[in-house]
């Protein structure tokens, strides 16, 4: 896994991924006379986020053997119910490891699809060892949330997407977790318009790629805090370290009062419903000094699946602070 993906491997994944991925829009919110700013619509992809990506193209790379034994992965949520998609849709059993504080809303999707559910902890450090365990004993093939090639590759479709939605752009902010979006949207945008900028953006209660890159290498945090339950791992992987190295302009951070404010502004100012950790890009962008040179800029709405007394909450919760 030393070598970065390439804008082959990302279009390969394109391929592959057709017609079970949707190509989600990219939508302007910008207000006239003001800098272009669009959201790339992920909360509005199968699943409710970007995950169905990665998943399925690893899914159509395993050989028979692999799909005969079954399939694990430990995951928030997200990735767990894209792997249990793409394995309903293959004909292969799953098994999912989750966090024991997993949203319901998550963890009933995943289970909704057939799949096995575990619970371990609260770190992705704790759900890995516990799903390479099981992998181990039960002879199942992991499909890993982040740091793998294949997942990458079909992360990165996003980019290229993008890039066909918008001939002007000049900037775009990509949540990080794990590094797997980042890293596949980073390659293909990079491939292809060297000159776009491309910001990371992380909640500040898990800043683990900001540690890495400050660091020179991958390291573990003692913790992550957030309301964006997305974004928590603890360690980028080895893969998405080198790739955001590369590829990566910038990486910043976003407390949970701007995600809040920015689930809340969505919801009203744009009729869209994103969870914090879909939100957090957008997130960022707000905050950013808007000295843009007069292209677009577009910030990838990553996922939507929030319940409804949580979006109330972070709603009613930024309507109370507006009136304070």
């Amino acid at each position: 896994m030393s070598s970065l993906v390439s804008l082959e491997d990302i279009q390969a994944a394109a391929r592959a991924i057709r017609g079970i991925a949707r190509v989600t829009p990219l939508v302007e919110i910008s207000q006239p006379h003001q800098p272009r700013v669009l959201v790339k619509c992920e909360n509005l992809q199968l699943g409710g986020a970007f995950k169905i990506r990665g998943a399925t193209n690893m899914v159509s790379r395993l050989d028979g053997s692999a799909r005969r034994r079954g399939l694990i992965t430990y995951s928030s949520g997200n990735h767990g119910r894209a792997v249990a998609i793409a394995s309903c849709l293959a004909g292969i059993r799953a098994v999912v490891v989750m966090p024991t504080t997993a949203p319901p809303i998550k963890v009933d999707a995943v289970r909704s699809l057939g799949a096995e559910v575990i619970f371990e902890g609260t770190t992705s450090s704790e759900r890995k060892i516990r799903a390479e365990k099981e992998a181990e004993s039960r002879g199942l093939t992991m499909v890993p949330p982040f740091d793998h090639e294949w997942i990458v590759a079909g992360q990165g479709t996003i980019g290229l997407e993008v890039l066909e939605q918008c001939d002007d752009l000049e900037e775009i902010y990509v949540p990080i977790g794990g590094g797997g979006l980042i890293s596949g949207v980073a390659a293909a945008i990079k491939a292809v318009k060297p000159a776009v900028r491309i910001a990371g953006v992380e909640p500040a209660g898990a800043a683990r790629m900001t540690a890495s890159l400050t660091a020179g290498h991958p390291v573990t945090l003692s913790g992550s805090a957030s309301i964006a339950d997305g974004l928590l791992p603890v360690r980028p992987g080895d893969l998405t370290f080198a790739h955001v190295r590369a590829h990566v302009d910038a990486v910043v951070t976003v407390d949970d009062d701007e995600i809040a404010s920015t689930v809340g502004w969505l919801f009203r100012e744009a009729k869209l419903v994103a969870e914090p950790s879909g939100a957090a890009a957008l997130a960022a962008l707000r905050s950013a000094p808007r000295d843009r040179r007069g292209g677009a800029c577009v910030a990838v709405i990553s996922g939507g699946n929030v319940a409804a007394a949580d979006l109330l909450a972070l709603i009613d919760q930024r309507s109370l602070r507006a009136r304070q």
